[in-house]
C-alpha cells in the first residue's frame, strides 16, 4: 500500500498546480460555504442553493489516515457516482501511478495525511479536467472527496493582469517545479508558446505574451506580461 507519493505522481501534481488553483478559486466563487447534501444514488450534491451533478472520487478516514477509492467501495464499485473515478484507476494503469490503482492509499507516511488526502483530490481533479472538486464531512471521522461534472459551473480563464500571481500562487501552494506548473498551464489553456533553456513564452487570449524566466532549479524567477490592449493616445 502506498504510504508516500510516487516520484511520477509528484510530477504530475506539478503540472496540474497553478490552473488547478486558479480553477479551485472560480469554482469555490461559484459554490460558496453553507449546508449540502447528497444523493450519490442519483449523483446529485446540494449547496448554497446550487444542485450539481458530481461523481464520488473517494473517503478519507482521519483515525486511519487512508484514502478509499470509490470504485474500491462496495457500496459505491461499479455505479455511475464510481464513474470518475474509475477513470482515474483506468489512467492510473496506463501510467503506472499506484495511487489511483490500490485500492486504499496509506497516508500515515505524510507529514500531514489531512493535506495529502487533499493533494490525492487535486490530482484527480487536474488529471480528469475536472471544474473543482469538493471535500466534506461525511461522518465525525471520515471526508468524502467529490468533483462536478456539470456544464453550469464556469471555467476560469487566463486574465494578464492575475496571472503573475496565478502562476507564483500554484507553485507556492503544492512547490515543485515552477516550469512543470507553467508548462501544464500553457497546455491545459491551449496557449501558444515557445520555450527555451531559462524561460517560457505564450500568448495570452487578449493578444498579448507572457514571459516566464526560471532560474536554475527550474523554479519562477519572474513572471512579465505585455497586455494586448492598446497603448492610450
Amino acid at each position: 500500500m502506498t504510504t508516500i507519493f510516487s516520484e511520477p505522481f509528484r510530477r504530475l501534481t506539478e503540472r496540474h498546480a497553478a490552473w488547478g488553483a486558479e480553477q479551485l478559486e472560480t469554482f469555490n466563487e461559484f459554490l460558496p460555504p453553507g449546508e449540502w447534501s447528497a444523493d450519490l444514488g442519483r449523483c446529485l450534491y446540494r449547496q448554497s442553493g446550487r444542485e450539481l451533478r458530481i461523481s464520488l472520487l473517494g473517503s478519507y478516514e482521519v483515525n486511519e489516515c487512508s484514502w478509499l477509492w470509490s470504485w474500491a467501495n462496495p457500496g459505491f464499485a461499479s455505479s455511475p457516482a464510481a464513474a470518475a473515478a474509475e477513470r482515474l484507476r483506468a489512467y492510473g494503469q496506463a501510467h503506472g501511478l499506484p495511487e489511483f490503482t490500490e485500492e486504499l492509499v496509506r497516508l500515515d507516511g505524510h507529514e500531514d495525511p489531512g493535506t495529502a488526502a487533499e493533494t490525492l483530490a487535486f490530482t484527480a481533479m487536474g488529471v480528469l479536467g475536472a471544474a473543482g472538486y469538493i471535500g466534506v464531512r461525511a461522518s465525525p471521522d471520515a471526508r468524502a472527496y467529490l468533483v462536478p461534472d456539470d456544464p453550469q459551473v464556469p471555467r476560469a480563464e487566463p486574465d494578464a493582469i492575475t496571472l503573475p500571481r496565478v502562476l507564483l500562487t500554484g507553485v507556492s501552494l503544492l512547490g515543485g517545479s515552477g516550469r512543470a506548473a507553467t508548462e501544464g498551464y500553457v497546455v491545459h489553456h491551449e496557449l501558444p508558446h515557445r520555450a527555451a533553456a531559462d524561460r517560457l513564452t505564450a500568448g495570452l487570449p487578449d493578444g498579448g505574451t507572457v514571459d516566464v524566466v526560471f532560474d536554475e532549479h527550474d523554479r519562477i524567477a519572474s513572471v512579465h506580461v505585455n497586455t494586448g490592449a492598446p497603448a492610450a493616445s
